[in-house]
């Protein structure tokens, strides 16, 4: 999968060695719990970007003047997150070893468990950028500490206390939402709190993690579990330039589920998005 790709996103297709970020997909929807359909995530991404332009007008950068490495999407068992959870750390950990950026492209949010396990494994003071609708806080799904519903409780586990920032959350049940106070930074419906996390974490290594719900429906329905009050695609662009001079070590984009929107307006959002933050993570 380190070899160049003929199909890959635009602008994303120079050669492994010489790029500072590598792109891959994480098509597992495994365990999601209502809408499933985000496995097909990175290949839509790769086929509607050729309807964008390399050229960023919100930055005045172009990714053709940069880096970018695609290298396709990881083939994942559809019946086994533990295991799938296992190849996407083996596949993060090489990228990181060879001091790369791994972006992963969801996939349902669990998928990201296994990005935050190979960078624990360099980064001890590792702390989580989560924009979301949901705080992914239970303990477990339906028996299950395996979920898309669990994932950052699960990153807790490997951090711990305070290292976790939530942003645009308005979903949750009462046991996680109150467990969270407890455990994590949490800023409800928006991002007002962004410049308080991005004092602190200045100095840190961070993990960025993205779950599209976080937008409002009106501009995304293409998601799983949809949850109205989001915010607009401009504040979370604002968003994302606020942390982009972060020391941001890896990063995620999850829960696009192109079947869920047949106009096609959410995947062109995510491909619009994905340009965006290369070009503001790239150095």
């Amino acid at each position: 999968m380190l070899e160049k790709n003929i199909h890959t996103i635009l602008g994303c297709d120079n050669n492994y060695s010489e790029s500072k970020i590598v792109v891959f997909g994480a098509p597992y929807d495994g365990t999601t719990s209502y809408r499933p359909g985000t496995r097909f995530a990175a290949s839509a991404i790769r086929n509607e970007s050729y309807s964008m332009e390399t050229y960023s007008p919100y930055q005045d950068k172009d990714l053709e003047d940069i880096n970018v490495f695609d290298a396709g999407d990881l083939e994942l068992p559809f019946g086994n997150p533990a295991k799938a959870l296992e190849q996407i750390e083996v596949f993060s950990s090489e990228i990181l070893k060879d001091e790369k950026i791994p972006f992963m492209i969801g996939g349902e949010h669990l998928v990201t468990l296994g990005a935050i396990r190979a960078v624990t494994q360099l980064h001890k003071d590792l702390h989580i950028i989560h924009f979301d609708a949901h705080s992914d806080l239970r303990d477990e799904y339906l028996g299950e500490p395996l979920s898309h519903a669990t994932v950052i409780r699960r990153c807790w586990d490997l951090v711990g206390d305070n290292r976790i920032f939530q942003f645009g959350i308005r979903s949750g049940s009462k046991e996680e939402i109150y467990w969270g106070r407890k455990h994590v930074h949490t800023c409800f419906y928006n991002f007002n709190d962004l410049d308080y996390a991005v004092d602190i974490l200045k100095d840190k290594p961070v993990y960025l993690t993205i779950d599209l719900d976080v937008l409002d429906t009106s501009v995304f329905p293409g998601t799983g579990t949809p949850e109205a009050g989001g915010v607009t695609f401009n504040e979370l662009l604002n968003a994302i330039k606020k942390i982009s001079n972060l020391n941001i070590v890896a990063l995620d984009m999850t829960e696009l589920s192109p079947p869920l929107d047949p106009s096609g307006a959410s995947t062109a959002l995510a491909c619009k998005l994905l340009r965006e933050i290369l070009l503001y993570v790239y150095r």
